[in-house]
């Protein structure tokens, strides 16, 4: 039989429980932006839609290729073709095929960002959207925050225990409530996003003008909830 009594949430007398919130918020510089790609291909006859779209989305990866290091990943996404029908009539006719394929790239350099992006813009029946701005999961932004949210905690809590004239004695828990990377615009909303697209080949003596693409900062918000006992107070 266990003799020992459940340890209260409120502390004793004896020694009195304090608990506080620790929170943290900081700013870094982007790691990484995303662009998503999206090529298109449009026919009457079914193959020779498909073989546009394959011409097109090799030439888009080899471009996107071309820039080496400063790609860090490439994923292709969905992809479809479809007939589309004639609106009128008993018949289902077709009356052309559409297809699309989805590209999602991932840069490092942004140097090269805004280059390759203008680039992408400038090739036949291509849609460009981004760049969405971000850090990597590991960035030790994350660790920062979680750290300073952890020593502000304690910071709090010895005001506290200060101002009754007391100071603390032990840890007696620490939970994490949630330390994310929340930027005002992550990847699910980009501010400024560019959304270009052609619905046929660039005619153009020359390249278009790169566009000039600022990165935008990054949020860092990190919060704990921390407990801690604490001296008799001298009330």
């Amino acid at each position: 039989m266990d003799t020992n009594p459940a340890p209260t949430p409120y502390g004793t007398p004896d020694a009195p429980r304090l608990a506080v919130r620790g929170e943290a918020h900081l700013e870094a510089d982007p790691e990484i932006a995303r662009i998503t790609i999206t090529v298109h291909a449009r026919g009457t006859d079914r193959r020779d839609t498909l073989d546009d779209l394959t011409r097109r989305n090799t030439h888009t990866l080899d471009l996107i290729k071309t820039y080496g290091d400063a790609i860090e990943n490439i994923e292709t996404g969905a992809f479809s073709i479809s007939p589309e029908l004639t609106r009128h009539g008993r018949a289902e006719r077709v009356r052309a095929y559409r297809g699309r394929v989805h590209i999602t790239a991932e840069l490092t350099d942004f140097t090269a960002l805004g280059e390759l992006t203008t680039r992408l813009a400038d090739l036949e029946l291509t849609n460009v959207e981004g760049p969405w701005w971000a850090l990597r999961p590991d960035s030790p932004t994350h660790r920062h925050a979680r750290q300073q949210a952890v020593r502000e905690a304690v910071q709090r809590a010895r005001e506290y225990a200060e101002a009754l004239g007391a100071s603390l004695a032990a840890l007696v828990e620490l939970a994490d409530t949630g330390a994310d990377d929340t930027p005002a615009h992550g990847y699910g909303a980009p501010a400024g996003t560019l959304r270009a697209a052609y619905a046929g080949a660039a005619d153009h003596a020359t390249e278009a003008t790169p566009l000039d693409l600022e990165p935008q900062r990054q949020h860092v918000y990190a919060t704990v909830n921390a407990r801690f006992t604490m001296t008799p107070p001298a009330l």
